[in-house]
C-alpha cells in the first residue's frame, strides 16, 4: 500500500481534546450553547476524517509521524487505514450523535458542562488509539480511556451505585492495562520496533520468539478486561449506572471496542497459532453463550443489554479467534452493524426510563400505543439484534455460522457449531423479550409516569440508526460492500477477493442453524415464565459478590502487609533496602564473571591524605555525635568543605562554588530550623539493634566504595567528549558545565528549578498550616529551652554585613555574566546574592530588613520559570529542540566585540528562582519565629510559663 503524510491526521486525534476545554465554559451561556461546543470538535474531525477517507478507499494509508523519544521507541506516529477508518468513524459519527441525544436527556440539575468535558476527554482518547501507530502511544491512550471512562461512569455520583460501578470499571480495566503494557513492550522487543506499521511487517520474527507466548498472553488480558470477555463480563453490566448517553456511548460503541480493535490490528502478526485459537475463539465462544443466556432474564432493560453486549462481543472475538480471513471479514462486519443496533437500542432504553421513570420490564407493556416513534425504533433495531433478514444484523450473523459451522474445536466439527446456534438462539431470545414485554401487549394503568414520546432531538439519532439498519440489510453491497472490502484488507494485511454481500446464499448450513435460532428464539419467549423461576431457583455464582470479597480480601492483606512494614521507623526502611541491595549485589557479583579494571589510577598527593582523613574523621564524628543536633549540622557543614576542596583538586571549580554556596545556605537555614527542635536526641536504640545497623551500614558502604572504584577503574567511553566538543560551536560558551546545565541537559535543570520552587511553596503553605489551630496556640505560649544573649543584634556582624551587601551583590552578578564561558551562572549567582540577603536579615532582623528590602519571593519563583519556559519555548521558532540556545556575536563602538546568548534568559530564571525559593523558605521560618515572640523588640525572656497551662491538650 502506498503512503501520503497529512498533519491533519494529528489535528483529528487533537480535536477533541481541544473541544474539551469549551463546554465548562459555555455552559454559563446556555444547555444549547453547551452541546453545540462539544459538537462543533467532533463534527470537524468526523469532516476531516471524511477528507482522508477518499485516499483509504483508494488503499492508501494517512500517515504523520512526529519522532519524540526516538531512543526509546517512543514517537508520535499516527495511522490511518481501512481499520483506523471504519473505528474513528464509529467513534465520531456515534459521538456526535450521542452530544445531540444528551442534550435532551440530561435534566437541568445535571452539570451539562462537566458531562460534555468528561465525553470529549473519553472521544480524544478512543481516537488515539485507533490512529496510533506506535504501541507505546497506543497504551497511554489506552489508560486515558480508563480514566475518562471511570469519570463518564461515575457522572451520577450522587448515586452509590454510579461510584461503585465507576471503581469496578477502573479497577479490572486498569489490571488489564498493566498487563497490557507489558505485552506491548514483549512485542516490541520481538519485532524490534515500537511501530505499528512494521510491527505487522514481522509475524513470523514475532511468532518464532520466545517472547511471543507471554507477550500473547499479556496483551488478550488486557483486551478481554477491556472488551468485558469471561470472566472479565461483570464489570459492564454495573457500568449502566452511568446515564444511558455514556452506556449507549462506551458500552455499544466505543470503550468496549477498544479489546476488539486491539485484537483485529495485531491479528496478522499474532494470530494463526494454536494458542491464539483455543485463547480468543473459546474466550468469545463461552463469553457469547454465558452473557446471552444471563441477558434473557434480566428484568432490567440496561442490564439486558448490556449482557446482550457481552455476548455479541464475545461473537465478534470468537470470530477474530478463528483466524480465516473469512472470519476475520465478518467480524468486522459485525462490528459496524452491531455499533449501528445497539446504540439505538441503549437510546431507546434511554428514552422509555426518561418518560416511565423506571427500567424495569415487569412494570412496562403496551408502550407500542402510547409510545409509537419510540417502539418502531426499538423494534426495528432489536429485530436487527436478533439476526432477522432485511435487517443489517442478519447479514453479519449468517455470515458467523457459516464460519462456525466448518470450524473444528479439538477435532470436534459440532462443538461450535453446536454452541454458535445456542448462543444464536439465546440471542434472538432475549430480541424478542425486549420488544414484546416492554412494547407489546395491553396498556397499563400503573406506570410510575404516563409515558409519551420524547421531544424530536432525543428519537433522532435513533431513527438515523434504525433507517441504517434497515438500508444496510436490504443493500448491503450499495452501501458497505466496498468499504468492508477495505477494511478487510487493512485488518488480515492482505489483499482479499472482494466478497459481495447478500441476503440470500442458497440452503445452506447457516441458513439451517440460522431458523434453529430464531424459532428457538420464539420459542423461549413464548416459555419465558417457566424457564424464569427455574432460572430464578438455580444457584449461580454472584460476580459482583465474588469481585468485592477479592477486594476486601487483599485490601485486608495489603492492610497487615503495610502496617507491619511502615511503621514509621526509618531505620527499618533504609536497613531492609540496604540489606536488599547488598544481597542482589553480591549474588550478581558472585554469580558473574570479575576481571581487575586497567584504567591507571592517579597518584596521589598529601593534600589528597589529608583531605580524605579530614572527610573520614569528620564523617565518624557525625556518626559518634548524631545525638547532638547542632554540632552534627556543623559537622555536616564541615563534610561539605572538604568536598568542595575535592572538587577544586578535581578541576570542578562550578560544583566546588556550587558545593560551597548551597554548604552556605542550607547551614544557615537549618540553623533557623532547629531553633525549634531540641538540641539533644534521646538515645533510642539499644546496642544489638546499633549492631545489626552497623553491619548493615558497613556492608552498603563497602558495596558502594567497590561498585565506585569497579566502575572507575575500567576504561568506557562517555558522554563528555562529545559535550566538550560541541559546548562551543553548538552552545556558544567555554564553560562546559554551564553550557551543559543551560542547553545539552537545560530541561534537566527546567525540571530541578520547578521542583526547587515547589519545595519553597511547600515549606510556606507547612508554616501556614503551623499558624493555625492548636499548633499556634503551642507556638505563641512555647518558651525556648535556652536563653538568649541581650545583645540581639551584634554591632560588628551589622556593620559587616551592611559593607559587604552591595560587594556581594557585584559579585553576584559578575558570576552571572561570566557564567557562560568561566565558572558561573545562574545557579551559583543566585546563591551568592542569597547568602548577602540572608546575612542582612540575620544580622539586622527580619523586621529590619523586611522594612528596606521588599522582595515578591513569590513572584520571583513564578517569573523566574517563567521566562526559563519562555527561553526553551522560543527555540521552537527556529525549528530547534526545546532549550536549545542560540548565540551571536556583536560590536557596539566603543566597547570591544562580546557575545549575547539566549542562555542567558534562561539563566535569569534560574537566578530569580532559587533567590525566590531561599527567600521564601526564610520568610516562612522567620514568621514561625516573629510568632514565639522573637521580634526584634520582644524578648523570649518576656515569656510566661505560666501560660502554658492554657493549652490544656496532650501534645504539650
Amino acid at each position: 500500500m502506498t503512503e501520503h503524510t497529512d498533519v491533519t491526521l494529528a489535528l483529528i486525534a487533537a480535536l477533541p481534546f481541544i473541544g474539551a476545554l469549551f463546554p465548562g465554559l459555555m455552559i454559563r451561556v446556555g444547555r444549547n450553547a453547551c452541546a453545540l461546543s462539544a459538537g462543533w470538535a467532533t463534527l470537524s474531525a468526523l469532516i476531516l476524517l471524511g477528507i482522508h477517507s477518499t485516499a483509504v478507499w483508494r488503499g492508501e494509508i494517512v500517515t504523520y509521524r512526529l519522532d519524540w523519544m526516538p531512543l526509546l521507541g517512543l514517537n508520535a506516529h499516527f495511522m490511518l487505514d481501512g481499520l483506523g477508518l471504519l473505528f474513528a468513524t464509529m467513534i465520531l459519527g456515534i459521538g456526535l450523535l450521542i452530544i445531540l441525544y444528551a442534550r435532551f436527556y440530561l435534566s437541568r440539575e445535571d452539570p451539562m458542562g462537566q458531562f460534555y468535558t468528561y465525553l470529549m476527554l473519553f472521544q480524544g482518547a478512543m481516537l488515539g488509539i485507533v490512529l496510533s501507530d506506535n504501541i507505546l502511544m497506543m497504551v497511554i491512550f489506552w489508560e486515558l480511556t480508563s480514566l475518562s471512562s471511570f469519570l463518564l461512569i461515575g457522572y451520577w455520583r450522587h448515586t452509590g451505585a454510579g461510584r461503585q460501578g465507576a471503581r469496578m470499571a477502573l479497577a479490572v480495566t486498569g489490571m488489564g492495562g498493566l498487563a497490557l503494557i507489558g505485552g506491548m513492550l514483549l512485542l516490541g522487543e520481538a519485532a524490534g520496533t515500537y511501530d505499528i506499521s512494521e510491527i505487522l511487517t514481522q509475524r513470523d520474527a514475532i511468532q518464532a520468539s520466545p517472547l511471543y507466548v507471554p507477550a500473547l498472553l499479556l496483551i488478550l488480558l488486557g483486551a478481554f478486561t477491556k472488551s468485558a470477555q469471561f470472566p472479565f463480563h461483570f464489570w459492564l453490566p454495573h457500568a449502566m449506572a452511568a446515564p444511558t448517553p455514556v452506556s449507549a456511548y462506551l458500552h455499544s460503541a466505543t470503550m468496549v471496542k477498544a479489546g476488539l480493535f486491539l485484537m483485529a490490528r495485531l491479528w496478522p502478526v499474532l494470530s494463526g497459532t494454536d494458542l491464539w485459537f483455543y485463547l480468543v475463539a473459546t474466550t468469545g465462544l463461552v463469553t457469547m453463550v454465558v452473557g446471552a443466556a444471563i441477558a434473557i432474564f434480566k428484568d432490567d432493560l440496561k442490564a439486558l443489554l448490556a449482557y446482550s453486549t457481552v455476548s455479541h462481543l464475545g461473537l465478534i472475538t470468537m470470530l477474530l479467534g478463528f483466524g480465516t480471513t473469512a472470519a476475520a471479514t465478518a467480524a468486522v462486519f459485525h462490528i459496524i452493524n452491531h455499533t449501528i443496533f445497539k446504540a439505538a437500542l441503549f437510546m431507546t432504553a434511554g428514552i422509555v426510563d426518561h418518560e416511565t421513570h423506571t427500567r424495569s420490564i415487569k412494570r412496562l407493556g403496551g408502550l407500542r400505543h402510547l409510545m409509537p416513534i419510540t417502539a418502531t425504533l426499538a423494534t426495528v433495531t432489536a429485530l436487527s439484534m436478533a439476526g432477522i433478514p432485511l435487517l443489517n444484523g442478519f447479514l453479519s450473523k449468517e455470515l458467523m455460522l457459516e464460519e462456525a459451522s466448518h470450524t473444528a474445536w479439538a477435532g470436534s466439527y459440532w462443538v461450535i457449531p453446536v454452541l454458535a446456534t445456542l448462543g444464536a438462539t439465546l440471542s434472538a431470545a432475549y430480541s424478542f423479550r425486549y420488544v414484546g414485554h416492554v412494547f407489546l401487549g395491553p396498556v397499563r394503568d400503573d406506570y410510575p409516569s404516563k409515558p409519551h414520546d420524547p421531544p424530536f432531538g432525543m428519537w433522532a439519532a435513533p431513527a438515523l440508526l434504525s433507517v441504517m439498519a434497515v438500508v444496510i440489510g436490504i443493500f448491503p453491497q450499495a452501501t458497505v460492500g466496498n468499504f468492508l472490502h477495505v477494511v478487510a484488507d487493512a485488518t488480515t494485511a492482505q489483499h482479499l477477493e472482494a466478497h459481495k454481500l447478500k441476503i440470500w446464499h442458497g440452503f445452506t448450513p447457516a441458513l439451517l442453524m440460522s431458523v434453529i435460532a430464531t424459532i428457538g428464539g420464539l420459542a423461549i419467549l413464548y416459555a419465558f415464565a417457566p424457564l424464569d423461576r427455574i432460572w430464578a431457583a438455580m444457584p449461580k455464582p454472584e460476580a459482583k459478590r465474588i469481585f468485592e470479597s477479592l477486594v476486601e480480601t487483599l485490601h485486608r492483606s495489603a492492610g497487615r502487609l503495610s502496617n507491619n512494614l511502615h511503621d514509621g521507623r526509618l531505620t527499618k526502611f533504609v536497613a531492609i533496602l540496604g540489606t536488599a541491595t547488598v544481597a542482589a549485589g553480591l549474588y550478581a557479583f558472585s554469580s558473574g564473571t570479575h576481571t581487575p579494571g586497567t584504567r591507571a589510577t592517579l597518584d596521589p598527593t598529601m593534600v589528597d591524605y589529608i583531605g580524605a582523613i579530614l572527610l573520614a574523621a569528620s564523617t565518624m564524628a557525625i556518626m559518634t555525635y548524631h545525638r547532638s543536633r547542632l554540632l552534627v549540622l556543623v559537622l555536616i557543614g564541615i563534610n561539605g568543605l572538604i568536598v568542595s576542596i575535592i572538587f577544586v583538586r578535581l578541576s570542578a571549580p562550578d560544583l566546588a562554588m556550587t558545593q560551597v554556596t548551597v554548604e552556605v545556605v542550607t547551614l544557615i537555614l537549618m540553623l533557623l530550623a532547629l531553633h525549634f527542635l531540641p538540641k539533644h536526641t534521646p538515645r533510642e536504640s539499644s546496642w544489638s539493634r546499633r549492631g545489626r545497623d552497623m553491619a548493615v551500614a558497613g556492608a552498603a558502604g563497602i558495596a558502594v566504595a567497590a561498585l565506585a572504584w569497579a566502575l572507575m577503574t575500567r576504561d568506557f567511553e562517555t558522554i563528555s567528549g562529545y559535550y566538550i566538543a560541541n559546548a562551543k560551536p553548538e552552545g556558544g560558551g567555554t564553560n562546559v558545565v554551564n553550557v551543559i546545565l543551560v542547553d545539552f541537559r537545560g530541561y534537566d535543570t527546567f525540571g530541578e528549578i520547578i521542583v526547587l520552587g515547589i519545595a519553597a511553596l511547600l515549606i510556606y503553605a507547612l508554616e501556614e498550616a503551623l499558624m493555625e489551630g492548636r499548633a499556634s496556640r503551642k507556638l505563641a505560649n512555647w518558651v525556648h529551652e535556652m536563653r538568649y544573649s541581650k545583645d540581639r543584634h551584634p554591632l560588628m556582624m551589622v556593620v559587616a554585613t551592611r559593607v559587604m551587601m552591595p560587594i556581594s551583590l557585584m559579585v553576584g552578578v559578575y558570576i552571572f555574566l561570566r557564567g557562560h564561558n568561566d565558572p558561573g551562572g545562574g545557579f551559583i549567582a543566585g546563591l551568592v546574592v542569597a547568602i548577602a540577603l540572608l546575612m542582612q536579615y540575620m544580622a539586622s532582623g527580619f523586621a529590619w530588613a523586611t522594612e528596606r528590602i521588599s522582595i515578591p519571593y513569590h513572584a520571583f519563583i513564578g517569573w523566574g520559570v517563567l521566562i526559563a519556559a519562555i527561553t526553551g519555548i522560543g527555540a521552537w521558532f527556529n525549528g530547534l529542540p526545546f532549550l536549545t540556545s542560540a548565540y551571536g556575536y556583536f560590536h557596539i563602538p566603543p566597547i570591544e566585540e562580546f557575545e549575547l546568548a539566549t542562555a542567558m534568559a534562561f539563566d535569569l530564571g534560574v537566578f530569580l528562582t532559587v533567590v525566590g525559593a531561599v527567600m521564601l523558605a526564610l520568610y516562612s521560618l522567620s514568621r514561625l519565629a516573629r510568632r514565639t515572640g522573637e521580634s526584634v523588640n520582644v524578648s523570649p525572656m518576656d515569656y510566661d510559663p505560666s501560660a502554658l497551662a492554657a493549652d490544656d491538650g496532650p501534645e504539650n
